[in-house]
C-alpha cells in the first residue's frame, strides 16, 4: 500500500491549523534475557509485519518525515516514545501481548533452525511452563514513532 496518497487525503481533510499524526510501533525487546533467539525472530520475514520481503524502502514507517515532505508539510516533529510491560501482567497485558507475540511472528517457525524453533516455542507458547509471560522478573519494551505537523492555512 502506497503511504503517500493516504497522507496527502488525511492532509486534505484536516482544516488549516489542525495536525496530521501517524503513529505506528517501532521497536520492541519482547523476549528480555533472550538476545540471540530475538534476533532471529527480528530478521525472519514473518517477524518484519507489517512489510513482506520485496517490498519498498520507502514503504517503511519510520521513512515518513519523507512522505511529510512530499506532502508538502515542512517542520515535521519526529519523536520515539517508550513503554514497558513488566511483572506481575496484567490480566489484559497478559492477553494483549501473547496476542502481539501471535501477530509479530505467525509461522516464524518455518523459517527458523531446529534449535532456534524448539527456543521459540518453549519461551513464546502460552501453554508452555517456559513462557516468557509467566516468568517473575518479565519485563519488556517497545517504541512507537510518531510524526506530526500542523496543516498550513490554505493559499
Amino acid at each position: 500500500m502506497e503511504p503517500l496518497p493516504l497522507l496527502k487525503k488525511l492532509v486534505r481533510a484536516v482544516r488549516p491549523g489542525g495536525s496530521v499524526a501517524i503513529l505506528a510501533w517501532s521497536s520492541e525487546t519482547l523476549l528480555p534475557g533472550h538476545p540471540w533467539l530475538e534476533a532471529r525472530l527480528q530478521a525472519a520475514s514473518a517477524g518484519m509485519a507489517p512489510f513482506s520481503p520485496g517490498s519498498s524502502p520507502r514503504h517503511q514507517f519510520l521513512r515518513a518525515l519523507g512522505w511529510f515532505r512530499q506532502a508538502r508539510l515542512r517542520q515535521v516533529m519526529a519523536r520515539t516514545l517508550v513503554g514497558d510491560a513488566h511483572a506481575p501482567l496484567s490480566p489484559a497485558l497478559r492477553r494483549a501481548l501473547v496476542a502481539l507475540f501471535e501477530m509479530r511472528w505467525p509461522d516464524v517457525e518455518t523459517e527458523l533452525a531446529p534449535r532456534a524453533a524448539s527456543e521459540f516455542r518453549r519461551l513464546c507458547g502460552p501453554d508452555s511452563p517456559d513462557f516468557i509471560l509467566d516468568h517473575p522478573d518479565y519485563h519488556a519494551f517497545y517504541t512507537y514513532s510518531m510524526f506530526q505537523r500542523k496543516v498550513p492555512g490554505r493559499r
